[in-house]
């Protein structure tokens, strides 16, 4: 596996824990991601902000697909 198989890896990763965790919200009220790392930690932080770089990752994939 390449260095782009793994980022796509990772990526789809990220996509399903965001994709889990907001379902997690709207069904129970339940925050994983802060439940596990704390509320507003830098850890907290910087896994939102993965998961949302991985979502544009995956859009820039999607629309530059031919």
């Amino acid at each position: 596996m390449g260095i782009g198989g793994l980022v796509k890896w990772v990526t789809m990763i990220l996509i399903i824990v965001g994709a889990l965790n907001w379902g997690l919200i709207g069904a129970f009220h339940f925050n994983a991601v802060a439940m596990l790392f704390g509320d507003a930690t830098l850890i907290t932080r910087v896994i939102y902000t993965l998961v949302g770089l991985a979502g544009l990752y995956k859009i820039f994939l999607i629309a530059t697909k031919k």
